[in-house]
């Protein structure tokens, strides 16, 4: 592992420490849980460093690591942890409507939930998501379509939307 790979690494870590938490925390719901897994992130990115090829790739590969760190970590503490666990920002736990969100992307497949997160929590633009979802392009755009009908649908039937 090339010194100069990681000090790179440690580098964009500091600096986008709290992005990393936010996406983990988007998928954990809970704080020690998104912290733990930012933190087993940072410790394989370490290991693998390796295998990243182009280094201005980094954030791509990184965001990867994390997500895939977090579902593999949702899927080993199923049940999922309920609505009223999650320690949302605490000036935002009075607004009906963010509820309403959390608990429709709740009921979203881990794919589709992905890619709300991603493009509209994380601000990842098209490409970037296929890159770290690892799907192609029309794949991703095709589950955006499908992830925001039926958010739409499940708003629509808690009559959130009219």
């Amino acid at each position: 592992m090339a010194e100069s790979s990681l000090v790179r690494l440690q580098a964009y870590v500091e600096e986008h420490q709290a992005e990393l938490y936010r996406l983990a925390y988007s998928y954990m719901k809970n704080r020690d849980d998104a912290l733990d897994a930012v933190q087993e992130s940072i410790v394989r990115a370490i290991d693998k460093l390796h295998t990243l090829r182009d280094e201005e790739r980094l954030r791509v590969w990184l965001t990867r690591i994390v997500v895939n760190e977090c579902l593999s970590r949702l899927r080993r503490r199923r049940p999922s942890v309920p609505l009223e666990d999650w320690d949302g920002a605490e000036e935002q736990r009075d607004h009906d409507e963010l509820w309403d969100l959390r608990r429709s992307l709740d009921t979203l497949d881990p794919k589709l939930r992905t890619i709300i997160i991603l493009r509209f929590f994380e601000d990842r633009k098209l490409e970037e998501i296929a890159e770290i979802t690892r799907t192609p392009l029309s794949t991703v755009k095709t589950r955006l379509y499908r992830a925001l009908a039926q958010l739409r649908l499940h708003l629509e039937e808690q009559e959130v939307l009219s």
